[in-house]
């Protein structure tokens, strides 16, 4: 049996880094080696769970463990240092979105990883949901028609008082078209296939800290869609975000109703009707199903760089006023 992958996690401000965590008690074939956090109690927390030692300094663990993989998943801010890092360390990196929460930045991280070779995969969790998984189904064996249109929302509740003084911050944070839009950039560029288009953005300007709500239209091939995104779920909801998408298609529709469970189509031959759903995907498993196999993950580099680009183009769009930017799978240096 080959040797378990070696994963160090480098940065654990949010909780999604339970997702490479959590892969770390359901199989054998992944180690936890260490957890570096610059909050000491952050790293202590998670080290001491597992029984591996906490760094304060991601460099000192990288240049002492050298591990294969590492989960990236802090202070927004700075994630690009750490994954850059990483990457001439010689590790393959799991990372939590956002990515980064600059061009330039990603831009680093486009170079590291070309001068590497190592992977870079975007834990993108809407993908995995089975309401993804079947609406994709439906549009491979062609019950939809061609995709023209899509529709998103994506209602977060912001719970205020729990969060750290750094996400509450342009700094900390980089900008909510940046974070919570790019889960639904990178199914649009999923679903439609597309390489270039166009992008605009809008965000709420009356707290230049922290913008409440956000939208965008994407411009994806032959595909157009609008995305809002907002921290405005009321407190009482019961749901964390009631998020929705609606995909039109050319012979039919198909409403993903994500934190309901459900998914209704509807075709030219066929009234509406609930889909039946397949089993979902842990967040990490995938992923790390392909390192320990020595290929790179089904979220690919390429994908998670551009959804990033992308959601990063609609920040700066939305910064300028709305105006309207171009993009395509192939965009570098385009830092401003």
């Amino acid at each position: 049996m080959p040797a378990p992958l070696r994963l160090a996690v480098i940065g654990a401000a949010h909780a999604h880094v339970r997702y490479a965590l959590d892969e770390v008690t359901l199989r054998e074939d992944l180690v936890l080696v260490a957890v570096a956090d610059p909050d000491p109690a952050t790293a202590g927390q998670y080290a001491g769970e597992f029984g591996v030692p906490a760094y304060e300094d991601h460099r000192r663990l990288l240049d002492e463990l050298r591990p294969e993989v590492v989960m990236i998943a802090g202070i927004y801010a700075d994630r690009a240092g750490a994954i850059v890092d990483s990457l001439r360390a010689g590790a393959h990196v799991l990372a939590d979105k956002p990515l980064c929460t600059t061009l330039a930045e990603l831009d680093a991280i486009e170079a590291a990883q070309r001068e590497t070779g190592r992977f870079v995969s975007l834990l993108l969790e809407k993908r995995n949901y089975p309401e993804t998984l079947a609406a994709r189904a439906l549009l491979a064996d062609g019950s939809l028609g061609e995709l023209v249109q899509v529709a998103s929302t994506g209602p977060h509740k912001l719970n205020r008082s729990t969060r750290p003084d750094w996400f509450l911050t342009r700094k900390g944070y980089g900008g909510i078209l940046g974070d919570l839009a790019v889960h639904d950039i990178d199914l649009v560029l999923l679903l439609s296939g597309a390489t270039e288009g166009t992008v605009a953005g809008l965000a709420d300007s009356t707290d230049p800290e922290f913008a409440l709500h956000g939208s965008l239209l994407l411009g994806a091939g032959t595909v157009v869609a609008t995305i809002e995104v907002n921290w405005l779920t009321p407190a009482a909801s019961p749901y964390h975000g009631d998020y929705r998408m609606r995909l039109t298609g050319t012979e039919g529709t198909a409403e993903l109703f994500w934190a309901q469970n459900k998914l209704i189509a509807a075709t030219t031959d066929r009234p509406p009707w609930e889909v039946e759903l397949p089993p979902g995907r842990r967040p990490a498993a995938e992923a790390l199903d392909s390192l320990a196999a020595g290929r790179e993950p089904e979220t690919s580099t390429a994908a998670g760089f551009v959804a990033t680009r992308v959601a990063l183009l609609a920040q700066q769009s939305a910064d300028a006023g709305g105006v309207v930017l171009p993009w395509t799978d192939e965009q570098r240096g385009q830092a401003g």
